[in-house]
């Protein structure tokens, strides 16, 4: 069916809803709740919900230019894990990938440790219990080794990357290192083969390639 009226009452539907969208842009923010060991940030994003479901921006380059985080992320993972799981503590250094992680099925303990050579945080740690229902998610530069273990049934992370995954510039430390202390909220966990062999903290600072991330 074709007509003036017909275009003008599209026009109209398309003006409403583009202002009805403006709105919503202006109001919707991405909050930071947290900062911990200097350069570790827990990020909570505004949501629009009713009975018919939920609406969020989990990441928008605006918003994270005007909280000093970074925008160029090339790679995006997701991965599904049963309860008990612990994934970590991960890093690369060639090229440097930071992560912004998130839960999107589920709940899990997200973890970040600082392993920079002259860091003054060095070996510290930070964990956070992360879900769909609260929406927090943690941003972890390089220089920091990552990991989760999962507290549901089953769990969905997902995580941006500032590098693009490369198995030659990349390791792994012990999940249960005592010199970094970790307190996991469980103990009986269920770990990969290369999660179990992963070396300390101490054996990684001997390495050359730990002089990729100095403070």
């Amino acid at each position: 069916m074709s007509g003036r009226g017909c275009r003008n009452t599209s026009l109209l539907s398309k003006v409403f809803l583009g202002t009805i969208w403006d709105e919503i842009q202006k109001t919707m923010k991405i909050k930071i709740e947290s900062r911990c060991l200097s350069d570790v940030v827990v990020l909570v994003p505004d949501v629009r919900q009713d009975t018919r479901g939920f609406f969020m921006e989990t990441f928008r380059k605006d918003e994270f230019m005007d909280n000093g985080l970074p925008t160029d992320f090339v790679q995006d993972n997701h991965s599904r894990s049963i309860q008990g799981v612990v994934r970590g503590l991960h890093f690369q250094w060639d090229p440097p990938m930071g992560k912004l992680m998130r839960v999107s099925l589920g709940c899990a303990f997200l973890v970040a440790v600082d392993i920079r050579r002259g860091s003054p945080t060095l070996g510290e740690w930070v964990g956070v219990e992360a879900s769909a229902e609260n929406r927090r998610q943690v941003w972890a530069p390089a220089g920091f080794a990552r990991g989760f273990c999962v507290l549901s049934d089953a769990a969905e992370i997902q995580y941006k990357c500032t590098g693009i995954y490369s198995n030659k510039g990349e390791s792994g430390i012990r999940w249960d290192d005592p010199k970094i202390g970790v307190k996991w909220p469980r103990r009986d966990v269920f770990l990969s083969e290369k999660d179990q062999t992963a070396q300390t903290l101490d054996e990684w600072l001997s390495r050359p390639e730990s002089k990729n991330f100095s403070y």
